[in-house]
């Protein structure tokens, strides 16, 4: 922008965008790209999805969401979080295109949700729910990745749930095409791969910074499988281990048919099923890590959560509209941003401007990627999520904390992700009633007298759930005995604990009980008869 009373001067807020893109957004754009197309590729495939829906996703959420965003560190793309939940949509409803229509929905809901100003309902889930969510997608995310690390190519081999392996009617199918389609030479390339991962990320990555650790394990895998083609035939790896980027990638969009969401049936229902959970849990993971990034900006900028799950929104609809994989805020690409030195939105925009000009011109160069590689770099993303350090932790700060967290975890692998989240938030909102019923007030005893004094002290907040206890409580106090109840440091009384002061206030004269009341209102009981 120009400012107009200084037509030939740019803006205070232009200069510095300006500033940033040549001395900090550039450099950072690049990096993140090189921490991107790797991501892109690989959640492709753990998504069991085309690789070209990871790539399109990738530009979306760099290109568009970007702009719409105020968060100007994050950095958006298909979310590793919501691989096993795709694989399992595709699989179960059987057409790619009814997914697109799902994560378009999606997109039409985070949209509503940002409009209708809802962006703070992550508030209201528990943290050890959050963390047992994230521990249990990085259990599912390594799972996927076992099979293709030994060169099976057929990544339904394991679906949504970890424990379906072990049934009949789904794992041991397998086996014996497992067996005849495992590769010595993919086999070899993953341990590389791995080896090369461990080590640069320990001894080079601070040294190179501009040069991402699954960018370099990405190219030390494709130079080692040309390596394995011309001086180890024996290792050579098949077509089918290798990434499948169409030539044309732009005609591979359809357009999705959406009569199929006014019809009755099974697959309907799996549509606005599918697009609820993804609404949820992409939502949930970009205002998580948006909320982290905000945090690491030296500017310390804060972003409007509203605004970004309407940018969000907007991308997931476009995302579905193009045959793209469900987008987020990705805190792995966004922590890369910051660690970069980015200092606006351009770093973000670029880097899905790059992920462009690989679309166009590089095809060639991603279908020399191992499949193998990208596992390895999945299976690094999902310790990252499922880290022993951090359920250590949990299981430290106390059972109130372990117990949801591993109930949340056990859910998910046994059932889905929406089921599960659903048990961990019960189980900790167990745990909220068991403390709520026994909080809410405090009974001192003493003498006055020769009578028995009882000192009913009120917490800040006594609610409903304390109602059985006080009615015990005042039904055990003994005939003479004088009884004071003080709400002196309450500042909410639920109008059910006053009633129960006032009907005792009855029983009271009757068993020759002295009751006193201090800041206690007084309130009219209904006859229920």
């Amino acid at each position: 922008m120009i400012d107009p009373k200084r037509p030939f001067r740019l803006t205070k807020k232009t200069r510095f965008y300006l500033h940033s893109l040549v001395r900090h957004d550039l450099k950072a754009s690049i990096t993140v790209f090189f921490v991107a197309l790797p991501l892109c590729l690989g959640i492709s495939l753990a998504s069991n999805a085309p690789v070209y829906s990871g790539l399109i996703a990738g530009v979306i959420g760099g290109m568009v969401v970007t702009l719409i965003s105020k968060s100007e560190l994050s950095v958006s793309g298909p979310a590793a979080g919501l691989a096993a939940l795709c694989a399992v949509a595709i699989t179960d409803m059987g057409n790619i295109q009814y997914f697109f229509i799902s994560v378009l929905l999606a997109g039409f809901f985070q949209f509503a949700l940002g409009l209708l100003k809802l962006g703070g309902f992550t508030h209201f889930i528990p943290s050890a729910v959050i963390k047992g969510m994230l521990v249990a997608i990085g259990i599912l995310l390594i799972s996927k990745q076992v099979p293709l690390i030994i060169g099976y190519d057929k990544p339904d081999f394991w679906r949504g749930e970890l424990f379906n392996i072990i049934t009949f009617n789904h794992g041991f199918s397998h086996i014996e095409n497992l067996y005849k389609t495992s590769s010595a030479g993919v086999v070899l390339l993953a341990l590389l791969a791995l080896v090369c991962l461990i080590l640069w990320k320990k001894y080079a990555s601070k040294k190179f910074e501009v040069l991402p650790t699954s960018f370099v394990t990405v190219l030390f895998g494709v130079i080692i499988s040309l390596l394995f083609a011309y001086w180890f035939p024996a290792l050579a790896l098949e077509p089918s281990h290798f990434v499948r980027v169409p030539q044309d990638i732009f005609s591979e969009v359809g357009w999705p048919d959406f009569s199929i969401l006014f019809k009755s049936g099974e697959i309907s229902s799996l549509i606005w099923k599918n697009a609820l959970i993804f609404c949820f849990i992409a939502s949930l993971e970009t205002l998580l890590s948006v909320a982290a990034i905000d945090k690491l900006d030296p500017f310390n900028r804060i972003t409007p959560p509203n605004r970004e799950l309407m940018a969000q929104g907007t991308g997931n609809f476009l995302s579905g509209l193009l045959g793209g994989l469900p987008i987020t805020a990705v805190i792995v690409r966004s922590s890369a941003n910051a660690e970069a030195g980015a200092r606006s939105k351009a770093s973000s925009f670029l880097h899905g401007f790059w992920i462009l000009l690989a679309i166009l011109l590089a095809i060639p160069l991603l279908n020399r990627i191992p499949y193998a590689v990208l596992a390895i770099i999945l299976i690094r993303t999902g310790y990252n999520l499922a880290k022993p350090k951090m359920i250590r932790e949990v299981y430290h700060q106390g059972r109130e904390q372990f117990l949801p967290f591993i109930f949340t975890i056990v859910a998910i692998l046994f059932t889905d992700l929406l089921i599960g989240v659903v048990i961990g938030i019960t189980y900790a909102i167990y745990f909220l009633f068991k403390h709520t019923y026994h909080a809410g007030f405090q009974v001192k005893q003493s003498k006055e007298g020769h009578s028995p004094k009882f000192t009913i002290e009120l917490d800040q907040h006594v609610s409903f759930l304390n109602k059985r206890r006080l009615t015990e409580t005042l039904d055990k106090i003994p005939e003479y005995a004088i009884v004071e109840i003080n709400g002196t440091d309450s500042a909410y009384i639920d109008r059910d604990i006053l009633e129960i002061v006032q009907d005792f206030r009855s029983k009271a004269h009757r068993k020759h009980i002295s009751l006193s009341t201090v800041q206690v209102p007084e309130v009219r009981t209904i006859e229920l008869h």
